[in-house]
């Protein structure tokens, strides 16, 4: 993305996450920030950080006019304009699609929000957790006989809909290329889940299961698929097809569900929670690094469950060159690496930092 330019008017995380990796490949990314910057400065200041590395900043109160007309100015030299605001609001400070496209109609201007810039909650207020919940995303979340529950560790929405939106943005670069033309993007992070949740959404439609019960079910029993906890600490094992079965059936000597009754994925998922349960016993007593070494003396499906810290310093992360030293510690880059990427990029940018930002 050398030589393009970006001008970012989005803040907290979608948007600036998505900004931060088209900085790593390499763009020009000015961050148009509110006098008093973005509130991610002040609430999350390690975050800022990881997400803003790279880019410039300039604070610009796009209620005064002569603000409002330097940001034009920038628009007016960008390929990719970035907002995140409600629906609307650009339009209300001359910002919105159709007055930039008319002063560069080679502009991908893409919205980010979370329901997006048409339906009933177009002006709906929204964070991650409702975004999931209103894509069906929680409804399938938690434990196989509890109730929904929001399980994630990760802002998945938000990261997500930056990934969409980084995905869309190049996309509409490329068609540019071929039509000479920019184009509006509406990007409504809910419906980035609901795309996610078609891999769920096919089997219930060929299935035909429609209860709400039947439906976790699926998605959260199956047959040696899970984690389990060792005697200091857990592992994950994942043996779902029949080779891997029998793979972890020797290792653990399951003893009855080690027969040819159970041969096939849908014989397991009858007895899953029962099998589930023979997994966890054989597993309890070992200690997880022995757990593992039996695991892979078998050729099963296993990993340990590392904090973030174990993963930082895992053989894999060492291996892959994973982690760079930024401002605020240790971080993982882009992970896909292009011919010509930095393996780093400058700290985030103190506020106003863009200098002459239309140049």
């Amino acid at each position: 993305m050398d030589g393009l330019t970006v001008a970012d008017f989005s803040e907290l995380l979608p948007g600036p996450f998505m900004t931060g990796a088209m900085a790593e490949m390499g763009a020009r990314v000015i961050k148009i920030e509110r006098p008093a910057g973005d509130g991610m400065r002040r609430s999350q200041p390690g975050t800022f950080e990881i997400v803003n590395r790279g880019k410039s900043s300039v604070a610009l109160d796009l209620k005064d006019p002569d603000d409002q007309a330097r940001a034009i100015e920038i628009v007016r030299g960008a390929d990719v304009m970035v907002e995140g605001f409600r629906p609307g609001v650009m339009d209300r400070l001359g910002l919105g699609y159709h007055a930039m496209s008319a002063l560069n109609p080679r502009l991908v201007y893409i919205s980010m929000s979370g329901y997006g810039q048409t339906g009933p909650l177009v002006k709906a207020p929204g964070h991650d957790l409702n975004y999931l919940a209103q894509a069906g995303v929680t409804s399938l979340c938690g434990t196989p006989d509890g109730p929904p529950e929001h399980s994630f560790g990760l802002p998945v929405a938000d990261l997500g809909g930056g990934i969409y939106g980084l995905a869309a943005v190049l996309a509409a670069l490329l068609q540019r290329g071929t039509t000479g033309q920019g184009q509006h993007l509406d990007l409504s992070i809910t419906d980035c889940l609901a795309h996610w949740v078609n891999p769920r959404r096919g089997v219930y439609n060929v299935t035909g299961i429609t209860d709400l019960q039947a439906q976790r079910r699926v998605a959260l029993v199956r047959p040696a698929y899970g984690v389990f906890a060792c005697r200091d600490g857990a592992i994950s094992i994942a043996a779902l097809e029949d080779h891997f079965w029998r793979a972890l059936c020797a290792a653990l000597d399951l003893g009855a569900f080690d027969d040819p009754a159970f041969a096939g994925i849908a014989a397991r998922r009858e007895k899953a929670q029962a099998l589930n349960a023979a997994i966890a016993a054989a597993v309890a007593p070992m200690g997880r690094d022995d757990a593992l070494a039996l695991m892979a003396r078998h050729d099963v499906p296993a990993s340990p469950v590392l904090t973030v810290d174990e993963a930082t310093a895992s053989a894999h992360f060492a291996a892959r060159e994973l982690i760079v030293e930024t401002a605020c510690g240790p971080a993982v880059p882009f992970p896909v690496r292009l011919d010509g990427m930095a393996r780093d990029l400058p700290p985030a940018p103190a506020l106003n930092s863009a200098g002459d930002a239309t140049r």
